[in-house]
């Protein structure tokens, strides 16, 4: 799946959330590969993997964060815009890829976890976007959002988890609307299952059905912001998952995806 849309291709810069593995260090390497390497900031706790950096000159920038954190938050988005100030002019794309989850009966063994999981998936997204939106006002580009396949029914199980993804799918939809005509792109990328550790850090202790690369979802994902598209399900199963999830009604729609869950999980749920 090619990546020579020149949405894509005449990007001055990128700014992607949790960069440091996993789908965000898939979309860094797939947006340094773009023309003549889009110069690209990884905000996250840590640095990319070292694989990512040893094969791009300079390696991507980074901004360590704490995105549960609102002061480290507020500091990251001054560092990031004094970043921008030093490349090159034109469009810029921000990615809202940092994720939390927990699977589990709530709030299990860590309620501190589930808020954890509003301030990273909800709050850090606002706030981010908000403060830079003024820089993509100025030089063009968009906003990448990546929410989930559970965003469109009710999760029993991973209940905080996926009622902010669907924040997230709504947030992104009605920004889009009120973006209309400023020239600014608005995605909503909506994964199923991805091969990250994503789920390891979730309690999960194996995949939940079968699971997509991380760099296909990142490809996927990146030519739906190009083509203008509102929201998008990476593969054929992800999409009929979403489709009937949607035709349900809703306290239907949430029995079936407990009772899925619960059967995938097996052991690993109490």
């Amino acid at each position: 799946m090619s990546l020579n849309d020149p949405n894509l291709t005449d990007l001055a810069a990128a700014v992607v959330t949790g960069g440091s593995s996993g789908l965000g260090e898939a979309f860094i390497r797939l947006l340094r590969t773009l023309g003549t390497a889009v110069p690209v900031c990884n905000l996250s706790r840590r640095p990319c993997a070292e694989k990512t950096g040893a094969n791009f000159k300079p390696p991507p920038h980074h901004v360590p964060c704490d995105l549960a954190d609102p002061a480290a938050l507020a500091r990251a988005a001054g560092a990031v815009t004094g970043w921008l100030e030093t490349v090159p002019a034109g469009p810029v794309l921000l990615v809202n890829n940092a994720g939390l989850g927990a699977f589990g009966r709530f709030p299990g063994d860590d309620p501190a976890r589930q808020l954890a999981i509003i301030d990273v998936n909800v709050r850090a997204v606002v706030d981010l976007t908000g403060r830079l939106l003024p820089v993509l006002r100025a030089r063009g580009g968009g906003i990448l959002n990546v929410a989930s396949v559970v965003a469109y029914q009710p999760t029993p199980y991973a209940a905080t988890y996926g009622a902010s993804k669907a924040f997230l799918l709504s947030w992104s939809l009605a920004l889009r609307e009120e973006l209309r005509g400023s020239g600014l792109r608005v995605t909503a990328c909506c994964p199923g299952t991805t091969a990250t550790g994503f789920f390891d850090a979730a309690g999960l202790d194996r995949l939940p059905g079968a699971a997509m690369g991380a760099e296909e979802v990142a490809r996927f994902a990146l030519r739906a912001w190009a083509r203008d598209r509102p929201h998008a399900v990476p593969g054929l199963p992800n999409r009929v998952l979403t489709w009937a999830g949607s035709c349900l009604p809703r306290t239907a729609a949430a029995r079936v995806a407990g009772l899925v869950l619960r059967r995938r999980a097996g052991p690993a749920l109490p």
